[in-house]
């Protein structure tokens, strides 16, 4: 087991949710962070919180993920401050539900922009200065969403395919030199993030029926950096899940996805 006392992680999305819990688990082991989003007052309040709970150094740094070059503007930011990251946590995520076009073409961009173009910005930001000390640790968190398409949520589901395959694939490139990749997979979680979806609906769908807290997420993602595997799947039935879409037919999968995923029906209406 890797000693973590004293290594330094950036967190994206930190301010709630998944990677304010991951931030605190973090901390708990004595390491000192860097805290990426939006939320200026929400950043200040964790980092105060963490400084103090902890004793460990916590640098707040404000970042639109959804611009871009957004890794690389921050890379200059941690640099100019003369800080090392030896673990980056790439956790902001952007969804949307709802019928694929009944969504705005702008939320979707947006949506691609966070879970897609950051997670590759950052790395390439971070990575090269790993290379260097031979030492590192990229998380990336992915979705049990990656493993089949999803209905209602194409957009996301295909962006966390892509973060799964994006993250097995740099794991296999730098494993056996001293870098460690894992993309973490958690089914749904009771965060902001369902809430800004868009449509309040998304929580009576059975997908979401039962859904993790940011804490039981974030005790698998301190596993996930401990660990040696490129994936990390919360829980034996999401493994098992996982596991199983991959001998179904594609055509059944979507469907049984479909079905899952599928918004209420309203006024009356009847659904096939």
């Amino acid at each position: 087991m890797r000693a973590l006392t004293g290594k330094t992680a950036l967190v994206t999305g930190a301010s709630s949710g998944i990677g304010e819990a991951i931030a605190r688990k973090l901390a708990a082991e004595g390491v000192n962070l860097v805290l990426v989003a939006r939320s200026q007052d929400k950043l200040k309040q964790l980092a105060d919180a963490l400084t103090q709970s902890y004793a460990v150094q916590c640098t707040v740094l404000l970042a639109d993920l959804s611009t871009q070059n957004c890794g690389a503007t921050v890379h200059g930011q941690v640099r100019a401050m003369g800080l090392t990251v030896d673990i980056l946590v790439n956790n902001a995520g952007y969804g949307t539900y709802g019928p694929f076009d009944s969504i705005a073409p702008e939320n979707e961009q947006a949506e691609i922009a966070v879970n897609i173009a950051a997670v590759v910005d950052f790395a390439h930001a971070f990575l090269p200065e790993m290379l260097k000390r031979g030492a590192g640790t990229i998380l990336n968190v992915a979705s049990t969403a990656a493993f089949q398409p999803v209905p209602y949520m194409a957009v996301y589901a295909a962006s966390k395919a892509f973060v799964l395959s994006f993250s097995e694939a740099l794991w296999a490139e730098y494993r056996q030199q001293g870098i460690h990749v894992v993309a973490l997979c958690p089914s749904a979680v009771d965060t902001g993030f369902i809430n800004h979806l868009g449509d309040e609906s998304v929580r009576k769908t059975a997908a979401f029926s039962t859904t993790l807290q940011p804490e039981q997420v974030a005790a698998h993602a301190m596993k996930a950096i401990y660990g040696k595997g490129p994936t990390h799947i919360t829980g034996f039935k999401n493994w098992l899940m996982a596991q199983s879409v991959r001998f179904a037919p594609r055509s059944l999968v979507a469907r049984s996805s479909a079905d899952m995923m599928r918004p209420p029906v309203q006024n009356g209406a009847t659904s096939h």
